[in-house]
């Protein structure tokens, strides 16, 4: 695989010190950037969703993605989730800021809020959720799914702009695309579940396989169908609040830039050093050198 331009590689692995941001529905793109200039990245796994946008902000460096590529044309089980992560990995990326929309819940987390998640639940059935197989196996510990450090900077900057936002919460993620039943969101409530979507379990997940910090940032456009006094959920609807949410969700991500590290310094950076339980002289030099920038560090 040829490894674009921008790819920097360290004595002990890659010099981290780019800041990612997936954009989900309605953030299609990152106002406000300087020098920006797209990337076509070319993955093991595929292409992305679509280029990647690089560019500065306030002296940081930024790797912008929209989720569901230019004009939303993927669904969240089209979504190449693994080549996504897989080229922020090669691109330098240390920290990957998620903006996703979502249906709430709860009562307390209404239309416009912001939820700093830290737990997901998964409900997918078809997605491959793991950069690993062929002949290497690794584990990574997930009970903490969402990095602390990178969701506590987020959820600093929200209230510094006066956003309505929230730390922790839980997060469905389910398959669709058609959005819940009733009786599904009945269930989820009396479970004690908060917010409902469709794309964030997967990225977390490869995120933590490739030891990149990563956090989401859960725009809330509804309440889901279960809410008595409110209409069931539209897409007109959602696409309303959309539009809403993005402007704040740029706001944020401007405020947190300066707040994120100049280098990794947490558990998130070190998620293999102990997961991978393959011999090394067992893995298919073909699986080693197509995963070399995600355990290079480790497996050589």
């Amino acid at each position: 695989m040829r490894l674009p331009r921008l790819w920097r590689r360290g004595g002990d692995g890659v010099t981290a010190q780019r800041i990612g941001v997936i954009g989900g529905s309605g953030l299609y793109d990152m106002d406000g950037l300087e020098g920006v200039s797209p990337v076509r990245v070319e993955t093991p796994f595929g292409p992305p969703s679509d280029d990647y946008v690089i560019g500065s902000y306030r002296g940081r460096e930024l790797v912008f993605l929209p989720r569901h590529g230019v004009g939303h044309r993927l669904m969240p089980t089209e979504i190449n989730y693994r080549a996504n992560i897989f080229g922020m990995k090669t691109l330098g990326v240390g920290w990957i800021i998620s903006v996703s929309a979502v249906g709430s819940l709860q009562e307390k987390y209404r239309p416009l809020d912001i939820v700093i998640v830290d737990q997901f639940f998964d409900r997918t059935s078809r997605r491959n959720a793991t950069f690993f197989g062929e002949g290497i196996v690794a584990h990574i510990a997930f009970a903490d799914p969402v990095c602390g450090a990178l969701a506590a900077i987020l959820h600093e900057a929200g209230r510094e702009i006066g956003a309505s936002i929230h730390r922790g919460g839980t997060y469905v993620n389910m398959e669709g695309p058609a959005f819940s039943t009733k009786a599904e969101a009945t269930v989820y409530r009396a479970l004690g579940l908060d917010l409902i979507g469709m794309t964030n379990l997967v990225e977390a997940k490869l995120a933590r396989e490739a030891e990149i910090c990563y956090a989401t940032m859960a725009m809330v456009t509804d309440y889901d169908c279960w809410h008595p006094d409110h209409d069931a959920v539209t897409v007109e609807m959602i696409v309303r609040n959309l539009r809403t949410n993005a402007r704040t969700a740029q706001r944020l991500i401007k405020a947190a830039v300066e707040r994120v590290p100049a280098a990794q310094d947490c558990a998130c950076a070190r998620a293999l050093e102990t997961a991978i339980i393959s011999r090394r002289d067992a893995v298919p030099p073909e699986t080693l050198e197509r995963l070399r920038p995600i355990v290079g560090k480790y497996l050589g």
